[in-house]
């Protein structure tokens, strides 16, 4: 892992900050400007309120996609309990996965005016931050391990949405057409590829312009979430121009009219635009929201996860669980609306905090709606 995957809450991540600086925007987590509007906060959901005064450090791992929001979020936290620390490293999913089997993390020390020469430091990986669900393999290597299951706590809705340049006037695309973009096996069906802007549709001086794909490396839980439910499970196209992170792939995007990729729907700029997309040839096109993800109408929502190793015969470590427990409260869903994410229904939030407390349903239910009213 090199040292521009790492950072904590009080650094703006190196590449988001150039996307910043570029397009002159607040960075990934900015207000979008156009046709996608902020998701509201289910009103059930109650505020936080602190069960412990925690301290220490808790350090959370993985996805590029979710980084960003979880940096929101721990720093409002910090404000609340000022005597814990968050690491929070990027990387992606994928790379983070083993890291956090094995409980490895190395971060340096220090904030985001300590000096380059800062010596590195390990720790448990306590969190780690997924942009798609574990497979049942990396249950199994979690189960070896530990001997019992690993928790899993679904933290926002999210969409992988396809972008293009601003300029290009595109309306939408199917699938079928996103597939023979991006994959060399074609399995949604087309006969040949699609590799200028004519052949997906546009005319006049855009016809004979070729297609540049973006798309994201293979550390990249976004990646692997793309070639699984855009592609069908095919093989990506050679030229694919892979960047670093979803970020980079944005600025590529920003600076290339004639360039289209992936990456979750918090990464909006004023320079880029997100296409809506049909499940097939003669649907409508389905631009992504809070309510075409809930209803499974865009074809490629999902959720972003938080995972923990949560012993059954143990207590759950205490600056872990507040943090969680934060996540899941008001305060800390509105950070996640404001990142572009969608935040989760009041139903989902009593399920997760049960999981993690071990408390009744119903009590919790009834807990955060009597909360919720009283905002």
């Amino acid at each position: 892992m090199n040292h521009s995957q790492r950072l904590s809450v009080w650094a703006l991540p190196v590449a988001l900050l150039s996307l910043c600086l570029i397009l002159g925007t607040t960075g990934a987590w900015a207000e979008p400007r156009g046709t996608i509007t902020k998701p509201e906060v289910d009103p059930a959901i109650g505020p936080y309120v602190a069960h412990a005064h925690v301290t220490g450090g808790v350090v959370v791992s993985g996805s590029d996609t979710v980084q960003p929001i979880i940096v929101k979020i721990a720093s409002m936290f910090r404000q609340l309990q000022p005597d814990i620390k968050i690491a929070v490293q990027g990387g992606g999913t994928d790379a983070a996965v083993s890291l956090f089997v094995q409980n490895q993390a190395f971060f340096r020390r220090g904030d985001a005016d300590a000096s380059s020469k800062s010596h590195m430091v390990s720790s448990d990986i306590a969190l780690l931050a997924a942009s798609r669900p574990l497979t049942e393999e990396e249950r199994k290597d979690f189960r070896s391990r530990y001997r019992y299951d690993v928790t899993e706590i679904p933290i926002a809705g999210d969409a992988v949405a396809v972008y293009v340049n601003r300029q290009n006037p595109i309306e939408g695309l199917t699938m079928e057409q996103l597939d023979a973009i991006f994959s060399r096996d074609r399995k949604r069906g087309l006969s040949e590829e699609i590799t200028t802007w004519g052949k997906a549709g546009l005319g006049n001086e855009w016809g004979q312009q070729p297609i540049h794909a973006y798309g994201q490396n293979k550390q990249s839980g976004t990646r692997t979430f793309f070639i699984h439910e855009a592609l069908l499970g095919g093989e990506l196209r050679a030229d694919v121009r892979e960047e670093s992170g979803p970020a980079s792939q944005i600025l590529a995007i920003s600076r290339d009219n004639l360039g289209i990729g992936y990456a979750g729907i918090g990464f909006q700029a004023s320079t880029v635009r997100i296409l809506p997309l049909a499940e097939r040839t003669g649907n409508a096109y389905v631009t992504p929201s809070a309510e075409t993800v809930a209803d499974g109408t865009y074809p490629l929502g999902r959720q972003l996860y938080l995972y923990v190793k949560k012993d059954p015969k143990a207590q759950l470590d205490p600056a872990a669980l507040e943090f969680l427990r934060f996540v899941n409260s008001r305060e800390g869903q509105n950070m996640i609306a404001k990142a572009g994410a969608y935040p989760l229904p009041a139903h989902q939030v009593v399920k997760n905090l049960q999981i993690l407390t071990g408390g009744s349903m119903s009590a919790i239910a009834s807990d955060l709606l009597v909360a919720g009213r009283t905002r």
